[in-house]
This record gives structure tokens, sequence and C-alpha cells, in this order.
């Protein structure tokens, strides 16, 4: 193989390399945003760039969160499904304890 061959192969998977890098670190920052802004950016991804890209591991590591079991739950307002009328989680559990259930039933 040629000095010149070579080079230009170095210098090309160089490049896919900083490029790839690039890359994880956009996704990493998106990751990292507020769920409408990271929605913005994923719905407008390839889709073999979820081939590509350690996605669930990203993903797992960006939004693990701080508490361990036991630990009380943070308090935040939802907006309530029938009537849209915010609730905070701080004025449930004044009166019985409250469980949180999160997850798709579909």
């Amino acid at each position: 193989m040629k000095a010149t061959t070579k080079r230009r192969l170095a210098w090309i998977t160089g490049s896919l390399l900083v490029a790839w890098f690039g890359f994880l670190g956009f996704v990493d920052w998106a990751m990292h945003q507020p769920p409408e802004k990271f929605g913005h950016v994923m719905a407008h991804m390839p889709m073999p760039a979820y081939f590509l890209f350690p996605f669930e591991t990203m993903w797992n590591q960006a939004r693990h969160g701080h508490l361990n079991p036991g630990d009380p739950a943070p308090d935040f307002t939802v907006s309530a499904l029938e009537t849209k009328t915010p609730v905070r989680l701080a004025s449930l559990w004044t009166s019985q304890p409250v469980v949180l259930v999160f997850g798709s039933y579909t």
C-alpha cells in the first residue's frame, strides 16, 4: 500500500471518528435539555443513527436522577388528566399516603 493511500485512509478514519464523537456530544447535550427541546431534536434524527449510537445507555446516564429507594419524592405540579387543572403532589399527601406509578399501559 502506498504512503499516500495510507495517509488518505488515516485522514478519512480520523474525520469519521471526529464526526461520530461530535454527534455523540450533540445528542448528549440534547438529552440534558427539557423534554420539548429533546423531542424536537429527536424528531429530526435519521433512523440509521439509532443503530450507530448507544442511545439507551446515554439516556439512562442523562436522566438517572438523584433519588434512592426510601427518599421522599420531590414536590412537583402536573395537570389533571380529565380537568387539566394543576395538581401539586404535596397537596395530595397531607391526608393520605400517595403512590406514584409511571409506565405505559398499551
